[in-house]
């Protein structure tokens, strides 16, 4: 028999036989011949009968494995803007007045809805 699972990683292999197996379960055709001996020794398990195509190496599946491209350029180095602490603490009060702001509006059109509330039951 032909050992072919050398190329492959453990996880390829492990990958490869799962989806086997998972068609062998749904009833499709056996790729090498298994006596029912051999069938009956191994309990028709999928995952076996799977190992035993992949060593055989009669599967039709193949691996596909994307390799980096080269460039002929070279990558140009990141500019970092830096920023000072203290530009990080104007920002961030800058940032928190906003949020004041937002929500003091937010508050005086609640006080408005309450006072319409309020003069709209009293004509009534």
């Amino acid at each position: 028999m032909k050992e072919k699972t050398e190329s492959f990683t453990k996880y390829e292999i492990a990958r490869i036989i799962g989806a086997r197996a998972l068609q062998i379960a749904m009833d499709a055709p056996l790729l090498i011949k298994i006596s029912e001996e051999e069938l009956k020794a191994i309990k028709y398990d999928p995952i076996k009968i799977a190992e035993l195509e992949l060593k055989a190496g009669a599967l039709p599946i193949t691996i596909n494995r994307p390799m980096p491209q080269k460039r002929k350029e070279k990558l140009a180095p990141v500019k970092e803007d830096k920023i000072s602490d203290e530009e990080l603490v104007a920002k961030e009060q800058e940032g928190e007045k906003e949020i004041i702001e937002n929500t003091e509006e937010y508050s005086l059109v609640e006080e408005d809805e309450v006072e319409l509330e309020t003069e709209q039951s009293e004509e009534f």
